[in-house]
């Protein structure tokens, strides 16, 4: 490890917040030191106190209840107690900060060049026009956006998400920040541009020896990136260590828990992967027949073609893609929402049902728990329902219980949830209905890998005791491969391969699905 001296040293740094009846503390005697040219990772789940630490260090904890305690030296200043000018002629300047949406980072109303821009605006008055210009040019070009002149011009809605999130990388690193705060950066991005953007790190820590301090509930990725790792559990470090002694040879409990919870791609026997129920075998009539399928949004915007594929009761059928090859649109055609121009697609005795990616946009928060599952039974009913308001209740607190939750969450609200509960509430949401077909978009994506685990799990069970069909759609291929039975693997908008998961990720034929594969970090 670099003998030199920490850029940043943090000490006993305590943040409590005031604005409940109790006084409650997030963050207990948190230690930190961070070296030039060093990746430090930090995880744990969520409400650990990982991003309320690195906000912290960047000083943008906003709440005006929190009250911080302790020291955070950076340039011989104390940044915790400073002057609010002095704090700010670091903020964006000398410590940068990458946030995990960059769609709700950058202003969708202007375009992305005064943006990348905005850090030399503030910190360098004295850099005229046109040299901010030329530099923020060469800032999209540094992370791989080579077509510079249209991005520059470009709004944020025109670009991929891989795009945008590139662009926040660039506009931290304009100014040649010495420490790089990145916040789940990768999170909701598919498997491929996840790997680019984890390179990208690598390369401007190599090339501009960019200390970086790399927030995730990604366990593979910290794994990849950080040579050193705190872990975070109820606000307080319980392990710190080199990253690979760490992951090998944990010492606290809660890391080994961590660790067990990373879904593995082991061949079967090991992995302890269900397989179909022999009282379900794919000998049976499929479910849902497409043939040939070619669907989009109307003229012209064709995204489906010529797809075919079998749906089995009570399989899990994983979809497995980057971003825009058409997964989430081919969930929507086999619940007819969107145009199908040519092609058959067969139901037989099918009654879907869809469970979504954020339960916090999808759960009413205005609501309680009860109001949001029994709604579902009753829209289209004028609000009436055969057996009365005492049948309704006892029909949501049958689909808490399938979902292992208690009846006395029906009176709470989804703010009151964690964001596992959150899921799991949207999966009883999707289940009161009693489907036979559950599509499940990206369910665990924004999730930590212990949550991510008791969701995986609670699927499992709904499918061997319910015996009802899964559609997974899922950017993290370990989980497809930990939870489905077969997997299409796809591509702008068509099927490249199907198969059986062991086949696919041991003895893929197809080089995209290689490509897939390798930069999940998983070989056959």
């Amino acid at each position: 490890m670099n003998a030199e001296a920490p850029i940043l040293t943090v000490e006993d740094l305590q943040i409590d917040f005031h604005d409940h009846q109790i006084p409650e503390t997030a963050v207990y005697d948190f230690d930190l030191s961070i070296r030039a040219g060093e990746i430090v990772g930090i995880v744990g789940e969520s409400g650990a106190g990982k991003s309320l630490s690195a906000l912290a260090i960047a000083g943008l904890l906003k709440r005006h209840s929190a009250v911080k305690q302790g020291r955070i030296h950076f340039e011989g200043q104390d940044l915790l107690h400073c002057e609010r000018e002095t704090l700010r002629g670091f903020q964006g300047d000398e410590i940068s900060v990458i946030f995990q949406e960059p769609m709700s980072s950058l202003d969708p109303l202007m375009r992305i060049g005064p943006q990348v821009e905005e850090s030399l605006t503030v910190h360098h008055p004295e850099i005229g026009s046109a040299e901010r210009k030329e530099r923020a040019m060469e800032a999209l070009a540094s992370v791989g956006l080579s077509d510079s002149k249209r991005i520059y011009e470009s709004y944020p809605h025109e670009l991929s998400g891989g795009m945008r999130q590139r662009v926040m990388i660039a506009a931290a690193m304009i100014a040649k920040p010495q420490i790089l705060i990145a916040d789940e950066p990768t999170t909701a991005l598919d498997v491929t541009v996840q790997a680019q953007i984890v390179a990208l790190l690598k390369k401007i820590n190599a090339e501009q020896g960019t200390a970086i301090l790399f927030i995730s509930h990604d366990l593979s990725l910290v794994r990849q990136l950080c040579r050193r790792v705190v872990v975070m559990k109820d606000g307080r470090i319980v392990e710190e260590g080199d990253t690979e002694t760490v992951f090998l040879r944990p010492s606290h409990d809660y890391t080994k828990e961590l660790i067990a919870a990373i879904p593995r791609v082991e061949k079967k026997g090991t992995a302890g992967r269900p397989s179909l129920p022999e009282t379900q075998e794919r000998g049976r009539r499929p479910i849902l027949r497409v043939s040939g399928l070619d669907a989009g949004y109307g003229r012209g915007r064709q995204i489906l073609h010529d797809i075919s594929f079998e749906l089995y009761p009570g399989e899990i059928l994983g979809l497995a893609g980057e971003s825009g090859s058409g997964k989430s649109t081919l969930a929507k055609a086999v619940l007819g929402l969107v145009g199908v121009t040519s092609g058959i697609v067969e139901k037989h005795d099918l009654m879907p049902a869809m469970v979504f990616q954020d339960p916090y946009g999808s759960l009413n928060p205005a609501r309680t728990i009860e109001w949001i599952l029994t709604e579902a039974l009753t829209k289209g009913r004028a609000g009436r329902f055969p057996g009365g308001r005492q049948t309704l209740r006892q029909r949501a607190a049958e689909a808490l219980a399938q979902v292992e939750l208690p009846e006395s969450f029906l009176e709470r609200r989804p703010s009151e949830l964690s964001g596992g509960q959150r899921q799991r509430v949207a999966i009883a949401e999707a289940l009161i209905g009693r489907p036979n077909l559950l599509i499940a978009d990206e369910p665990v994506s924004a999730l930590d890998v212990t949550v991510q685990a008791q969701i995986i799990a609670l699927l499992e069970k709904l499918r061997r005791e319910t015996g009802v069909t899964i559609l997974l759609i899922a950017h993290d291929l370990r989980v497809i491969y930990r939870v489905c039975d077969r997997v299409l693997i796809m591509r702008d908008g068509r099927i490249v391969e199907q198969g059986d998961v062991e086949r696919i990720y041991f003895d893929p034929q197809e080089s995209y699905t290689g490509e897939l594969l390798a930069a999940a970090g998983i070989t056959g």
